[in-house]
């Protein structure tokens, strides 16, 4: 009984004062609202890096070779001795994905892969700006590239080097619109190909769309565009099996060295890349983000916190008489420790709610107009209501103290 006659005076009172109820909430709901977009936003790029963006680039269950690293994390200035050091390393070649499908145990696919932005033209027009890549026929099952319309190129146009093309989305309806662009020509560099099929819509990453591309047989007229002839830029090497990753990983290690006739004491001169490893700088930045982010907002919920201290302290001055009497009848320090306490938390909690209604729609809002993957996890609601809960009652613990400690003889004598 005692709580919701507590809630219910909380509540009239709110309602009775909307404009200084509001602004005395104002900032409970700010800190309430931007706490749940700053971790949403954090939570939605922390499940893209960690599902869509390394799947995408790096694949799945697979291990890439690489001459230099693909991501290259550091702090402070630039070391140019390891520059250098990764300038000396030989390029890749073909000769090294045929002599890894030919030494490998671990049943794998094996595929190479260049690229490099450039212009593509046809039906008059052009388009630039375009990921233009050489392939082999494997890379396309390895980075999960689906055909949409069409067909994907054969192993026999990869290995002869026949001068097809698979466009993405965006890229044939810019040259194309309405238009089918199957069976039509693009250029590229001059050189002309044959488009065979269009890919299924890839989205985007951070902006960056993934459909504005171009795949042709690695060993097409493209290798003249992405690398000097037999140079590729990176071998992707899958296993069906997870359970293999590693043994793959330490076998391609091998290979390599012997490939590259390094003595053990060497280090390697090449890279070796998966998704979990190469995405573990991640790790580090999304505890932070995680821990300073969300601390840098809560310093509104303590202002918030200030703010409806202040108010109950207004509040039990203006019913001093009225504690006076509940006293007079009867009414322990407890009692009137606890009626302040669920008003201050029934205040913060209406702020809190409220900022949890606006941050979900401005998750919403962010998620649909920026390139910014925000996703709302219901935990994380809970812990902004929490928070302003915990914020009211602490709010109110020094308010209920003073009102608990009134003379009652006093208080009924107060005007």
């Amino acid at each position: 009984m005692q709580l919701w006659e507590g809630t219910r005076l909380a509540l009239t009172q709110i309602w009775a004062q909307k404009l200084k109820s509001f602004f005395s909430l104002l900032g409970v709901i700010i800190g309430v609202m931007f706490l749940l977009v700053v971790v949403s936003v954090v939570e939605g790029m922390d499940r893209y890096m960690k599902e869509d963006f390394s799947s995408r680039v790096f694949g799945i269950n697979t291990v890439t070779v690489r001459r230099r690293p693909s991501i290259n994390v550091q702090l402070g200035l630039p070391d140019p001795w390891r520059e250098r050091a990764l300038a000396r390393r030989p390029r890749l070649k073909y000769d090294d994905a045929d002599l890894i499908r030919e030494r490998l145990r671990t049943p794998a696919l094996v595929g190479v892969e260049s690229s490099a932005r450039g212009e593509v033209e046809g039906n008059g027009k052009a388009v630039e700006n375009v990921l233009i890549t050489g392939a082999s026929h494997e890379v396309l099952r390895i980075r999960n590239l689906r055909v949409e319309r069409g067909r994907a190129f054969s192993v026999q146009e990869d290995q002869q080097g026949v001068p097809v093309v698979i466009l993405g989305r965006n890229t044939a309806d810019l040259l194309f619109g309405s238009l089918d662009p199957i069976g039509r020509r693009v250029y590229i560099r001059g050189f002309p190909f044959r488009v065979i099929g269009v890919l299924e819509e890839q989205g985007s990453i951070f902006g960056l769309s993934r459909d504005n591309r171009a795949i042709a047989p690695a060993q097409s007229p493209i290798q003249s565009f992405t690398n000097p002839r037999g140079i590729v830029d990176r071998i992707d090497v899958q296993t069906m099996d997870p359970s293999l990753l590693e043994p793959l990983r330490y076998e391609l290690e091998a290979i390599m060295r012997v490939r590259h006739r390094l003595h053990p004491a060497e280090a390697n001169d090449f890279e070796l890349e998966t998704a979990d490893a190469s995405l573990s700088f991640w790790d580090t930045i999304s505890r932070i983000l995680f821990v300073a982010l969300p601390g840098l907002v809560a310093i509104s919920l303590v202002v918030g916190g200030i703010v409806i201290m202040n108010i109950m302290l207004v509040s039990v001055m203006e019913r001093t008489r009225e504690i006076g009497v509940r006293k007079a009848i009867g009414a322990r320090r407890r009692d009137i420790m606890t009626q302040v306490l669920i008003e201050s938390a029934t205040l913060s909690g209406v702020g809190a709610l409220t900022g949890v209604g606006m941050g979900i729609a401005l998750t919403y809002v962010v998620r649909a107009i920026s390139p910014l993957p925000a996703a709302l996890a219901p935990h994380w609601v809970a812990v902004g209501l929490a928070l302003g809960l915990a914020v009211g009652i602490l709010a109110g613990v020094f308010p209920a103290s003073r009102a608990s400690r009134l003379d009652p003889v006093d208080a009924l004598r107060y005007e």
